[in-house]
């Protein structure tokens, strides 16, 4: 008989939708109960789903006693928190939404008590499951594109002070962070799974668009350990409406280019044009579908057959990666990447809000 894993969902933003979705159609996993601070957010899952509520995920956590793993979907700078309250105190698996965590050094630390107590982490990392994001990685693996020379990734699109203040924890370096840890994630994770690491990083972030903390607006020069050289400009001070999401990349034999509202369009592919059409994704907005076979990998991590893809490293040097972007800022000047521990700002405590989450 199959095994089925039962599953509790902590938060219940515009992403739990997804979440759901994606489970409807895989039978390894059963949704048996969700919590969030605000009942309005979970009600359509609640009766759509016919799963369990509760207001708080201690409550949910100490009453639900054949949970198998959880699912983190909670404001960016509570992720850290609330994996190792589960972890210490219940010994589940966790699925933990992007960022993952904010801090390297919080990606060090519940890892380690993970491998002791013997639970997995499933960072999520969707946009790797794209169709255009694997056949722009089979092309750079293969050789397709010759030796990579240049790579470039764009992202703008807007967001005005009223996304901010839908909720507190918005725009601020605590709990949330900028243009780049919210919205950039997913292409700052695609510049490592596609083109390996990053060497060096001289970046510039500033605050256009709205009255926040964290930057709206990043620009960089990027220097990758393979020699090749690269530019980065994400932002969320376009105005009025999203324009561009995009990352190419110029090799010694041709050029490609993702783009779409989630790197789920092969706009251009100069080694065979036609197979464009063939591996770009309609889809209803910028989640995408990379949900669906993220939980099928978990499924066959769980059940003994193939390890998941995103392990600790990945993690790790995503989020390395991300925080080099600060430290460069903070600093004024190019840095290492492999020498980034944590920023100063990204993540920094903040008890009045995390009193709210906690």
């Amino acid at each position: 008989m199959k095994k089925i894993f039962n599953i509790g969902f902590i938060g219940c933003g515009r992403i739990a939708g997804h979440h759901f979705k994606a489970l409807e159609k895989n039978k390894s996993f059963n949704v048996t109960c969700i919590c969030d601070l605000d009942f309005k957010k979970a009600e359509p899952y609640v009766r759509k789903y016919n799963v369990k509520f509760y207001s708080h995920y201690k409550l949910m956590l100490k009453s639900e006693k054949n949970l198998d793993i959880v699912a983190i979907m909670t404001p960016s700078g509570m992720h850290f928190e609330h994996a190792l309250y589960i972890i210490k105190n219940y010994n589940l698996d966790i699925i933990v939404e992007k960022p993952t965590f904010l801090k390297t050094s919080q990606v060090n630390n519940i890892y380690k008590i993970a491998t002791r107590k013997k639970n997995k982490i499933f960072p999520i990392f969707q946009n790797r499951y794209n169709p255009a994001v694997k056949r722009l990685k089979k092309a750079i693996d293969i050789g397709e594109l010759g030796e990579i020379r240049v790579i470039s990734v764009r992202v703008r699109w807007c967001r005005p002070q009223r996304y901010y203040d839908l909720s507190v924890w918005r725009g601020t370096y605590s709990h949330d962070g900028g243009a780049l840890t919210n919205q950039g994630i997913h292409h700052l994770d695609l510049l490592r799974n596609l083109f390996g690491e990053i060497k060096k990083i001289n970046s510039n972030m500033r605050t256009f668009g709205a009255k926040i903390e964290v930057e709206d607006s990043v620009t960089a020069n990027l220097e990758f350990t393979s020699g090749a050289i690269g530019s980065l400009e994400i932002l969320t001070s376009a105005r009025p409406k999203d324009y561009e999401a995009s990352i190419s990349v110029v090799g010694s034999k041709g050029l490609a280019q993702l783009g779409g509202w989630a790197v789920n369009e092969l706009q251009i592919f100069s080694p065979k044009p036609n197979e464009c059409k063939k591996f770009t994704e309609k889809i209803p907005d910028a989640y995408g579908f990379g949900h669906y076979d993220l939980y099928k990998d978990i499924a066959k991590d769980k059940l003994g057959k193939k390890k998941f893809n995103i392990d600790f490293r990945e993690c790790y040097k995503t989020i390395q990666l991300l925080n080099s972007f600060y430290v460069s800022s903070e600093k004024k000047k190019t840095i290492l990447v492999n020498k980034v521990i944590d920023s100063k700002k990204l993540g920094r405590k903040n008890e009045k809000i995390s009193k709210i989450y906690r």
